[in-house]
């Protein structure tokens, strides 16, 4: 097995689990992963933390002998899958990067809503280093997230960004000390997997869609999606509790 999965109450954690080959991204892990996703959702999980095993997050896709014909169609074979599945979840999803994320792996890592990351931790879109062009969705993240000339240094030249470079970035939420990583992620599971779970799930979708939308366009769909979340269970709790000045309850309906 690639992936181990450990349940936490209504969270899930769930490791990249091949330390010897720094968690290389191939395509039995990659089919893993999405199958591992599918069955936490399924069973309940409320949020999920994605992490790394020994000391590297994922060092990014194999290079097999022999080489592919079409390197393309191992994409939509293997990570476009993969990231479609990440970015359609309806739960929060947290990234504790506990070494190098590089390639096809620092896209991974990124596919989080809150990255925390060890001081040890960089990232690396290393794809033109072997001819290869950015994939796993990070051409079209890097542009909106850096800018266009921070974007192109990074996937042209493809240097090391350190974890404090990436924090000042934009690219992780928050830097700790190594030592204290799991503790600081399973803080933070804890906290989504028992918050507002439509809430986030619905926030992660108008985000997303408001990359695209203009700006009457995504007051509209947070007019609709405002209409949802205020039928739901959790809103009435968190008014109740806010008016009673206690914390909330939130049960994820």
């Amino acid at each position: 097995m690639a992936i181990r999965q450990t349940r936490r109450d209504k969270g899930v954690i769930i490791t990249l689990d091949q330390p010897a080959r720094a968690n290389a991204l191939c395509f039995a892990m990659a089919k893993e992963l999405v199958g591992t996703v599918d069955e936490a959702v399924a069973t309940g999980a409320r949020a999920i933390l994605l992490t790394g095993a020994g000391r590297s997050f994922c060092s990014g896709g194999q290079l097999d002998d022999p080489l592919p014909h079409d390197a393309g169609a191992i994409l939509e074979e293997t990570i476009n899958p993969l990231m479609r599945k990440f970015a359609a979840l309806e739960i929060p999803l947290i990234v504790a990067l506990n070494g190098p994320a590089i390639g096809a792996g620092a896209a991974l890592a990124l596919a989080g809503d809150i990255v925390v990351a060890g001081r040890s931790a960089w990232l690396g879109f290393s794809f033109a280093q072997v001819g290869l062009v950015c994939d796993a969705g990070s051409s079209w993240l890097l542009p909106r997230t850096l800018g266009w000339h921070r974007a192109m240094a990074a996937m042209m030249l493809g240097k090391r960004i350190s974890a404090e470079q990436a924090l000042d970035w934009g690219l992780v939420t928050e830097l700790v000390d190594d030592d204290r990583l799991e503790e600081e992620a399973i803080t933070l599971l804890d906290r989504f997997s028992t918050g507002p779970t439509r809430s986030f799930g619905m926030i992660r979708k108008l985000a997303r869609q408001a990359l695209e939308l203009s700006f009457e366009d995504a007051l509209a769909a947070e007019r609709e999606a405002q209409y949802a979340a205020g039928r739901t269970h959790d809103f009435r709790e968190g008014a109740a509790a806010f008016k009673e000045r206690r914390a909330p309850r939130f049960e994820g309906r």
